[in-house]
């Protein structure tokens, strides 16, 4: 092997669940986050339609979890593929891989959220699952898409060829799998502590060949959805851990290193709170920009259906002329007309002109700009 081994830190056999976790030192941490999360949480119930103001919250997530792995895509290329190929299309051979990668990390996501509504619980099985939908397709298609390591993995440093971390062996996977959802579903500490805990397991033993920090960061939104902590799967994190992606991976390593389990809870209830504060601070931000718009589409369109194209907008910032006029509920001959008269008033933008067959590609401007990342 090219790559150091001797200042690797290696997985805390034995050591998990903690047996101690000293709560004098983040209680005043799980306060604050539970009372921002909360406040985020009771906006979402007071939404008459959450999809509209969180579809955007979603792609924002999708694209920030998977750049921290290396797959760096744009916001405005993830609602082009969705304009051109909707959300479970044909995916085309001339789109890059990364956005493939991310169309498929909402795609497992929303998948996940489906089982569990339809009441199936967190577990091995389900995370198997996941695993085989976010790598289904390009590259993670070669990286045993929905199955478990049988070779040992590391975590390096790759311009510096040290090995960083030795997560758990492949012998000893299925134990240290077992223990921790037995943990996640019986475990009667603090929803967000176990949270906290669950995520850094995961992440340790990195059960899979490839998309583990992908997975590992779902399953946060996945635990806070099905404990009750947020009423809705709309909780995202990933935007603090890439801002602090060296404390977030330092920290994770010292529950293994020293077995510094509350040092990594207090991080992460940090960054609970301050994710929690700007998720809703972006939220707020489209619900007034969509009050703002309601009475200009109103004035402009002049129709019983100005909601309808408003609706359509908001959860569609980009998109094709004739999914516009097919599936936004609107008479098509009078979304067409929609769409001429908001792009002369400059509400929505003309990113493609129409070509041949081709219908012209649209955007919301003002919508994008809260959300690019």
């Amino acid at each position: 092997m090219d790559f150091n081994l001797e200042n690797a830190v290696q997985y805390h056999y034995d050591q998990f669940p903690p047996q101690e976790l000293d709560y004098s030192r983040f209680v005043g941490a799980l306060v604050k986050a539970t009372d921002a999360i909360a406040r985020y949480d009771q906006m979402i119930k007071n939404m008459h339609n959450s999809e509209i103001f969180l579809a955007p919250l979603r792609n924002q997530e999708a694209v920030i979890s998977s750049r921290m792995e290396g797959t760096v895509s744009t916001m405005d290329e993830i609602l082009k593929y969705e304009a051109d190929y909707g959300n479970d299309g044909a995916d085309s051979s001339h789109v890059r891989s990364d956005v493939i990668e991310t169309i498929l990390y909402q795609r497992a996501l929303r998948s996940a959220q489906g089982a569990m509504e339809d009441g199936y619980k967190l577990s091995i099985s389900m995370v198997k699952g996941i695993h085989q939908r976010l790598l289904s397709l390009g590259r993670g298609a070669t990286k045993a898409p929905g199955k478990f390591k049988t070779e040992q993995n590391y975590l390096a440093d790759r311009q510096k060829k040290n090995i960083l971390f030795v997560p758990i062996s492949p012998e000893k996977l299925n134990d240290g799998l077992e223990a921790l959802f037995n943990y996640i579903n019986e475990s009667d500490h603090p929803e967000l502590i176990k949270t906290a805990v669950a995520h850094v397991e995961f992440e340790s033993l990195h059960p899979f060949q490839d998309g583990n920090g992908r997975i590992g960061r779902m399953l946060i939104t996945l635990m806070l959805w099905s404990s009750g902590t947020i009423s809705a799967p709309h909780f995202y994190i990933s935007g603090y851990f890439e801002e602090n992606k060296d404390a977030y991976i330092d920290i994770m390593r010292k529950v293994s290193e020293d077995g510094d389990w509350t040092q990594w809870c207090l991080f992460f209830l940090d960054a609970i709170e301050k994710q929690a504060i700007r998720n809703l601070s972006i939220a707020e931000g489209i619900r007034g920009l969509y009050e703002d718009m309601k009475p200009i589409f109103s004035d402009i369109l002049s129709s019983k259906y100005s909601v309808n194209a408003l609706d359509f907008v908001f959860t569609n910032p980009v998109f094709r002329n004739n999914r516009f006029t097919n599936n936004s509920g609107i008479p098509s001959a009078t979304a067409a007309r929609f769409a001429r008269v908001l792009s002369e008033k400059g509400v929505i933008s003309v990113i493609e002109q129409p070509a041949g067959r081709r219908p012209a590609l649209y955007s919301f401007e003002p919508l994008l700009k809260l959300v690019r990342v």
